[in-house]
């Protein structure tokens, strides 16, 4: 078989979830396994934290409805809510929790009768500007919602829009706003995405939202002493396949944008952008073989990468090279550092893995 796999440590996921828990012990957390766990595998994942959570997140009722086809039984909010009003009837069906951020959304549950009362987390855009109610609309959205024999459970929901950054001023702009919109509801409270989890404790409400943390990128500019405890949860490996000897001034791959500045050894790694890996890695992007670190040579190809390993004398056809996450004998190479040489973010190289790439689980939950 084609060597490329994607390698997941459900231990590792089961580790940063408690983390996420310990930042926040007065808290509930949600895992967020939209987006198929952020490309870990939604069903997989859930099967492995459903002894743990509360709860789960998702983006969709197509998601939900994924996991309880799957067996998870556990409450799952859909975060963005509803996207037509037929899908109420879905909803209650299964036992659905879902975010209300628009006024259509709030007609049509009040049209609705539900067999039991739904769960509902009210957004309030605090200035994300994304979704939401306006802190002056959401006092009178609220108690329309409080008074409505439809809706149960009734939490205050909102985004943060810079919990990632080291500078607070904005974050503790958008955290005024909403205490003092939950105090004068007397709303509990669902604020902290990953970031927010890691380090704004002022931000730790009812509930929380871990998301990215929880597959092991640590999402925040400047890491703290928390976020160096997470463990990476898909580890992308391949192999060597072949091996070229260069001549100074050689080039590698389309373009030559590569060129040899010495005799080189340049091994070809089957993995490339139609698996996933993102085409945009510079030359100097690193990877590990043999756990050893070293670094891309010329354009990624659909199938094919090749690497500079002239400083690797043991690199051999059939080494193991690691795009990130951990080697067999535990290097790790950070998917966040890989993310910074192709000029995104690490949730796009996670969620970006194609099924052509497949998973393996492991850990003792599996």
């Amino acid at each position: 078989m084609r060597p490329l796999v994607a390698h997941i440590d459900l231990d590792a996921l089961r580790h940063n979830y408690q983390l996420a828990c310990s930042c926040a012990p007065q808290s509930r957390s949600v895992a967020v396994i939209k987006a198929d766990a952020y490309g870990h595998g939604a069903l997989e994942c859930a099967h492995a934290l459903e002894a743990d959570v509360p709860a789960f997140a998702v983006a969709s009722i197509e998601e939900a409805l994924h996991l309880r086809s799957g067996g998870i039984t556990k409450p799952i909010i859909l975060l963005e809510g509803i996207f037509s009003a037929d899908e109420l009837t879905l909803v209650d069906q299964h036992g659905f929790w879902i975010s209300v951020h628009s006024e259509w959304q709030v007609t049509a549950l009040l049209a609705f009768s539900p067999r039991q009362p739904i769960p509902v987390w009210l957004k309030v855009d605090s200035g994300m500007h994304r979704l939401g109610f306006s802190p002056k609309e959401a006092p009178a959205v609220w108690q329309q919602l409080a008074n409505a024999p439809q809706v149960t459970a009734l939490h205050l929901m909102s985004h943060f829009a810079t919990a990632d950054a080291h500078e607070g001023s904005y974050f503790n702009q958008q955290m005024s706003i909403l205490t003092e919109l939950a105090e004068q509801l007397k709303a509990p409270l669902c604020l902290a995405n990953s970031p927010a989890t890691l380090a704004w404790p002022a931000a730790h409400g009812d509930w929380n939202r871990p998301g990215v943390m929880l597959y092991g990128s640590d999402p925040l500019e400047v890491a703290n002493d928390i976020t160096r405890q997470l463990r990476p949860v898909m580890s992308l490996r391949s192999e060597i396949i072949a091996l070229r000897e260069l001549e100074a001034g050689e080039s590698v791959g389309y373009g030559g944008r590569w060129r040899a500045e010495r005799r080189s050894k340049i091994a070809v790694v089957a993995a490339g952008y139609g698996d996933g890996y993102d085409r945009h890695a510079v030359d100097g992007t690193p990877v590990l073989v043999n756990g050893q670190r070293c670094a891309i040579a010329g354009k990624v190809s659909m199938d094919m990468l090749t690497v500079d390993v002239t400083d690797i004398p043991d690199a051999a056809i059939g080494s193991e090279v690691v795009l990130w996450g951990a080697s067999v004998d535990g290097a790790v190479l950070p998917v966040d550092e890989v993310a910074r040489y192709c000029d995104t973010i690490s949730y796009t190289l996670l969620t970006g893995v194609l099924p052509r790439a497949p998973r393996r689980y492991h850990g003792a939950c599996v």
